[in-house]
């Protein structure tokens, strides 16, 4: 294992650290270094996410003007405790409520239920969504088992812009239900990735190799072949994609490229222009596009395609600007 590490055991913790000692004028901490608010409050509904290290800058990168105002963070590829989760809670609710968004893993959802019910007793008012964005990970009409992968990133932006404009809990929610429903995600591996306190690869790939619709935990995808080119690649996945959310003529959506960590950028555009190839054949149209990393999975060589399928509601919110300490917007 080649990293730039001191003891694996503290990865995180110096992690987070450093985040915090190069952006101290947007984050500062929840009486915890692993719970993580923004540094200047904000008197609206209140949004918090929460996850497992290793994926920046998912969760705690969103955390941010317009997007998220806290993020309880685990350890690599670990959810967070209920206590951390809740002293995120506390310390961002303004009375408006808060609103948890978060991927549909087992453990997130056991310890974020049960910091819900823990904040009931300090009359804070807690409501819930899921991210569930993988197409791989269960067949159409089982959408609830379905992994939340990069495209919650689309929950946190609209959710996060519908708060700042003042709607109240239930729109808010409502805005953020609407997103998570019309984002699709499926990923494709090229190698695994090592977790520092264990040393050794999380799952072995031959060189010639690639796993298509591997979850970002390394989870099984849905075929594993020999490495095809580019184009041939995309054109698999997109299938995939439309198969589960077809677009039609003059549908709008937001596409999002996203490199699961040791993906080159220049191959990110590559995989961009034959997307877009694909899509203009639907007869939709591209409102925007984010191409780099978003979700990761530590040093993962491979990328994920999100597409969003947009109302004028859904438009007018991502379009809104953003700012947090690993992504930044203007207004569209």
């Amino acid at each position: 294992m080649k990293k730039f590490l001191n003891d694996p055991k503290n990865f995180v913790d110096e992690m987070l650290e450093g985040i915090l000692a190069a952006h101290p004028d947007q984050l500062s901490t929840a009486g915890e270094l692993r719970s993580i608010v923004r540094a200047q409050k904000e008197n609206k509904v209140s949004l918090m996410s929460g996850g497992g290290s290793g994926h920046l800058p998912l969760f705690m990168g969103y955390v941010g003007d317009g997007m998220l105002d806290g993020c309880a963070i685990g350890g690599v590829f670990q959810s967070p405790s209920p206590e951390q989760i809740l002293k995120v809670t506390k310390a961002i609710d303004c009375g408006k409520g808060v609103l948890y968004v978060y991927g549909n893993y087992t453990g997130d959802i056991m310890n974020f239920e049960m910091s819900s019910e823990l904040a009931e007793t300090d009359n804070i008012k807690t409501s819930h969504i899921l991210g569930a964005d993988d197409v791989a990970s269960a067949p159409k009409g089982e959408e609830n088992k379905r992994r939340g992968v990069a495209g919650i990133f689309y929950v946190f932006k609209t959710a996060g812009a519908a708060a700042k404009e003042g709607a109240d809990l239930e729109a808010v929610k409502k805005v953020a239900q609407k997103a998570a429903a019309n984002v699709r995600t499926i990923g494709v591996a090229l190698s695994p990735c090592t977790i520092p306190e264990i040393g050794t690869p999380s799952f072995n790939i031959g060189e010639d190799e690639m796993e298509i619709g591997m979850g970002i935990h390394g989870e099984p995808g849905i075929a594993r072949t020999k490495l095809e080119n580019a184009d041939s690649v995309v054109s698999k996945m997109m299938e995939q994609i439309l198969a589960d959310m077809p677009l039609k003529q003059n549908d709008e959506i937001s596409v999002l490229i996203n490199g699961l960590g040791a993906t080159p950028k220049e191959e990110l555009y590559i995989v961009y222009r034959k997307v877009n190839a694909l899509i203009k054949k639907t007869g939709a149209k591209v409102f925007n596009v984010y191409v780099g990393e978003f979700a990761t999975s530590m040093e993962m060589s491979g990328f994920s395609i999100s597409v969003f399928k947009l109302d004028g509601e859904l438009k007018t919110y991502l379009a809104k600007p953003a700012r947090s300490p690993f992504f930044e917007q203007r207004q569209l």
